[in-house]
């Protein structure tokens, strides 16, 4: 009797927490220059009364009380910081159980104010100063918006509507005014540049899909310098997903884009675009960015994203968007008073300026871009989109839930004829539906043309790696005894794309519909995508009726309920002489209120600025292409275009067997 493969996957869930396993080994760095006197007296670790640690004698260790003055040497505590983290192999984890040191809100505070204060503009210095810049993302923007008015409906008791554009335009205010920035723009425009590379690799691997065939992975080979394999191809834009893929599936890397996430993919804009718009080196710039994920810290970190000619990151900081409302609590910035222009049309109605030289300077960006599908992206919905616009005949679009709404599977199949008779009526025209009757001829379905999920959630991914491996015959690691035998791959029989019929069995539409593997699969570690990030608000909690003294609070079951005198720690805001809490211990993952972000979300009165875009987007390829040997060719210009917008991926060796672990 063998196990059920759901069962020897990698023990994974949605919440995840630090392995055992994850540590870092002690290394002694600040050795002693002196060398020990023979029969001197060993040593011992003191921990005083501020928990300060002193290297002493055992001598002195005996003469001493707890509180007294430690006379010995001080020793450094021990820190992990973020490439710590990327280079263990112990464990998969949240980063908000990492000991950050250099992407926070109070690092961001302590740049701009000694960057105010910096009058060093000689870009060859050692600590010239820099221009301050921040990119705040759509997800970031709806959170807020959906927390305020929460806020504001809970202390007037009417609705009350803000949307995005609202809440970015007084985020810009806050960031240029309060804080110091010199530049705060949103990450749609970069979204929008990430989204058209990601359609030109899908391309590219269809290519060379076509060219290697779907049996075995050994034929997948390069289709250019770039490694650019087949299908199916898995989006990148997840740092969680790509974290765990190194660590703990490096199968799935050739499978995994090239292209850049939105947030990298900013960095390169604001750091060598802008930058030379501005006359700036990417030093001289110090580039921050909201997320609504913690792991967008650890992507940032990435030595793939580190400039080592001028020792920079695409991506100075990130901070989230809890970290975000931090700063505006501590500034005392009011989010709910309005600003000037804030309802005013999007900024890429401003013509193209030009300075005293006659020199055309920086286009203006178009802002809050939507891109219709997910709020997660819309990759796997882009990709649809360019399908039916490419294809040479009309297509259908059908979709599947196939465990919850965070798991849907999209086919495109080709319109056909049905002749004879569709519910009792005869048809001779094009029909799309799969599940009527049809009399008379047999109802031929169309074509499957494209198949692609959406899969979002830990729990949900690894039905995804089973299948994607099922499909490509290759080996998929299994359990915590690590990686077993398979019968795919390199080492046995190839399991192909396909599940074959048995003998006399039908090959109709829904067959080779539930055979046929993904072409591509939109990926994103958190239940309910990016508008359900670790670092995103948590809910904001009604208040029911305000007695004489005490303001009540009504719980998920409509209940009035004095957390305070249940012993629950809720953070009070006094708006209007009325108290609106937050539970500081609210579970990540909220349904009601992930839906309530997500409606947000899609909440704006926006113009189609597509066109726009893409007119800004030709102008930033045009103006980063640099011609290799002073040749200007088309396959240049397409290299380049890689250089700037895509990375690469590297597995992570586990030395630790699960096994062994003692828990």
């Amino acid at each position: 009797m063998t196990f059920s493969g759901a069962l020897t996957l990698t023990d994974l869930n949605d919440y995840i927490t630090p392995s055992q396993v994850c540590i870092k080994p002690v290394e002694q760095t600040n050795k002693p220059t002196e060398d020990k006197a023979p029969g001197a007296a060993s040593t011992e670790i003191h921990i005083d009364g501020a928990g300060a640690y002193y290297e002493v004698t055992n001598d002195v260790h005996r003469q001493m009380d707890f509180n007294q003055t430690v006379p010995g040497k001080k020793l450094e505590q021990a820190q992990i910081n973020l490439n710590d983290c990327l280079a263990c192999s112990g464990c998969i984890t949240s980063a908000e159980s990492v000991l950050i040191t250099l992407q926070s809100h109070a690092e961001v505070l302590n740049f701009l104010e000694l960057n105010s204060n910096n009058t060093n503009t000689d870009p060859s210095a050692e600590n010239p100063y820099k221009i301050p810049v921040i990119s705040i993302s759509p997800q970031s923007v709806a959170s807020l918006a959906t927390s305020l008015a929460a806020t504001l409906s809970s202390t007037s008791r009417t609705p009350v509507t803000v949307t995005p554009r609202q809440i970015l335009r007084r985020l810009r205010a806050f960031c240029t005014q309060s804080l110091g920035f010199a530049h705060a723009f949103d990450t749609t425009f970069a979204r929008h540049v990430s989204l058209q590379e990601h359609i030109a690799e899908f391309e590219e691997r269809k290519a060379s899909d076509r060219r290697a065939g779907k049996e075995n992975t050994e034929n997948l080979h390069p289709t250019s310098d770039w490694g650019v394999y087949g299908l199916p191809m898995l989006s990148s834009s997840c740092p969680g997903w790509v974290c765990y893929a190194e660590k703990a599936h490096s199968e799935m890397l050739p499978f995994i884009a090239r292209t850049k996430s939105p947030q990298q993919i900013m960095g390169t804009l604001v750091k060598n675009w802008m930058g030379k718009h501005w006359g700036k080196l990417p030093h001289e710039i110090y580039h921050v960015t909201v997320m609504p994920c913690y792991d967008k810290k650890l992507e940032a970190s990435r030595t793939d994203f580190f400039n080592d000619i001028y020792s920079t990151r695409d991506v100075d900081c990130v901070i989230t968007t809890g970290e975000l409302e931090l700063l505006m609590q501590e500034k005392g910035w009011d989010l709910s008073m309005p600003v000037p222009g804030e309802l005013d049309p999007s900024l890429t109605t401003l013509p193209r300026t030009t300075n005293g030289d006659g020199v055309i300077t920086l286009p203006p960006i178009p802002e809050l871009i939507t891109h219709a599908g997910t709020s997660s992206g819309s990759y796997l919905h882009s990709i649809i989109a360019h399908v039916q616009a490419t294809s040479d005949v009309p297509l259908s679009l059908s979709v599947k839930m196939v465990r919850n709404a965070d798991y849907e599977e999209y086919v495109l199949r080709k319109q056909v004829r049905v002749v004879g008779k569709v519910n009792g009526v005869m048809n001779n025209g094009v029909d799309n539906a799969l599940d009527r009757s049809v009399t008379g001829d047999a109802q031929e379905l169309g074509e499957v043309v494209f198949k692609g999920a959406k899969c979002y959630g830990f729990r949900n991914l690894q039905n995804v790696v089973r299948k994607v491996g099922r499909e490509r015959g290759v080996r998929t690691a299994t359990g915590a005894a690590g990686k077993l035998g398979s019968r795919g791959g390199h080492g046995g029989r190839a399991v192909g794309p396909l599940r074959r019929l048995k003998k006399g069995q039908m090959d109709d539409g829904k067959e080779r519909e539930e055979n046929r593997g993904y072409d591509y699969v939109e990926v994103m570690a958190c239940p309910g995508g990016c508008v359900n990030g670790g670092g995103q608000l948590k809910p904001v909690l009604p208040v029911a009726a305000v007695t004489d003294d005490t303001t009540m609070l009504v719980d998920a079951e409509g209940y009035q309920r004095d957390w305070a005198g249940s012993g629950v720690a809720v953070d009070g805001t006094t708006t209007s002489s009325m108290e609106v809490a937050v539970l500081q211990n609210a579970r990540w993952g909220d349904k009601e209120w992930t839906r309530q972000v997500e409606e947000v979300y899609w909440r704006d009165t926006v113009v189609d600025v597509h066109s726009e875009a893409n007119g800004v987007v030709r102008q930033v390829w045009e103006d980063l292409y640099e011609p290799k040997d002073g040749v200007d060719s088309v396959e240049d210009r397409e290299r380049s275009r890689r250089d700037r917008f895509r990375t690469q991926y590297r597995a992570v060796e586990n030395e630790v067997i699960g096994l062994a672990v003692v828990w």
